[in-house]
């Protein structure tokens, strides 16, 4: 088994239809008209932000999202995964009254537990939803600022990429930077390349979320080589949302290939009918990686970690032991 690890996926995101379901039972909602046949159903990006939200409001406590967070801690150690970073978004919490210390401590509980249990580390990205304004993308990194936990240790911004030019939230990244917060952010998905060079402009990132689009702009691509920029790249999300018409456009392999650090990531798997073990999968078998490539993969997502130097040191160790 390939050693795996993974630096994009939204913890609300990774809620099964299952646990959906359970969820709106106990709640007593009505899912018909977005859980059909066992999977999640919805026709474009917009569709599924709704689909996402009205999931999410489905997590009401500190128990739920431990419950939800050890539970997809503990597939991705299944499957071979040394290392996770969740987004988390305390503006979820909030909307259903939440406090977001305690979406907090029930998602670090989960981390602590799953890394008890299966040797998984585990680190927490605070993100802003782009799509709610610049003030609130501002609140979000204000109060990780303002209430530093050990397990969060980067900051970044999610939601549609289509609303708002990156400068408006650059006081909001300056906040999570004075705090010590590496910098991630979505770019290059929904948006073409100009919106990664906007960010890498305004909001000067250490890595980009999606970031696939670069690829319209040679000079970019050159640029994202240069400044050692990590691409944070979620293939089947990339195909279900259209953003390519098929595995053999997507350009992963051209991206690798003009020298830019990319690495595999799940980022909302059930909606995408996906998990990391799978995202392995589809780079074994429809780019072409063996096994040594996919390791190599996974050191770059382990050596692009926001986690602290002697847990990266414990991890690439643990990856240079792993037999493929």
């Amino acid at each position: 088994m390939v050693p795996k690890a993974e630096l994009h996926c939204h913890i609300e995101g990774a809620v099964s239809p299952a646990l959906a379901l359970a969820q709106a039972e106990r709640h007593g909602a009505d899912l018909s008209e977005i859980v059909v046949d066992g999977a999640y159903r919805w026709t474009d990006f917009t569709a599924f932000l709704n689909v996402y939200d009205t999931v999410a409001a489905l997590f009401r406590t500190r128990d739920d999202y431990a419950r939800l967070a050890h539970d997809y801690l503990s597939s991705l150690a299944a499957d071979g995964c040394l290392y996770s970073e969740i987004f988390i978004s305390t503006d979820h919490a909030e909307q259903t009254g939440l406090s977001p210390h305690a979406y907090i401590d029930g998602l670090a509980e989960a981390i602590e537990r799953a890394k008890a249990e299966t040797g998984i580390e585990g680190r927490m990205i605070a993100t802003g939803l782009r799509h709610g304004g610049p003030e609130a993308v501002e609140r979000a990194a204000r109060f990780a600022a303002d209430n530093p936990h050990p397990l969060i240790t980067g900051f970044g911004m999610a939601g549609d990429e289509r609303m708002h030019h990156p400068k408006d939230f650059a006081p909001a990244f300056d906040i999570a930077r004075d705090a010590g917060l590496r910098i991630t952010v979505h770019a290059g998905e929904l948006a073409g390349a100009e919106s990664v060079r906007d960010a890498l402009d305004h909001l000067r990132p250490e890595r980009i979320g999606h970031g696939v689009r670069a690829i319209e702009d040679p000079a970019l691509v050159e640029r994202l080589a240069e400044e050692r920029i990590v691409l944070e790249i979620c293939p089947a999300s990339n195909i279900a949302l259209g953003v390519f018409a098929d595995y053999a456009s997507h350009p992963f392999n051209r991206l690798r290939d003009a020298g830019v650090k990319v690495t595999l990531n799940s980022d909302d798997p059930p909606h995408f009918h996906s998990s990391l073990a799978n995202e392995y999968r589809i780079a074994s078998d429809h780019f072409g990686l063996d096994d040594a490539a996919l390791k190599g993969i996974t050191r770059t997502a382990i050596e692009a970690a926001f986690c602290d130097d002697d847990t990266r040191t414990k991890l690439l160790g643990k990856l240079g032991q792993a037999i493929i």
